[in-house]
């Protein structure tokens, strides 16, 4: 696992690269993409707590 500074400046780096040669809009969907799919990770990994009970 990444130590807390690298995983930060790994997210960082991952977004400036896909943010490039890129338009507002694309990046905005981008960031709209990525959010959905971080709460859908986090609500699978919620309903796995729940079952592992």
């Amino acid at each position: 696992m990444f130590c807390p500074s690298g995983l930060i400046a790994s997210i960082t780096a991952t977004a400036i690269a896909l943010a490039k040669n890129k338009t507002t809009d694309e990046i905005e969907l981008l960031g709209a993409v990525f959010t959905q799919l971080g709460s859908t990770l986090d609500t699978i990994a919620q309903q796995r707590k729940i079952e592992d009970k």
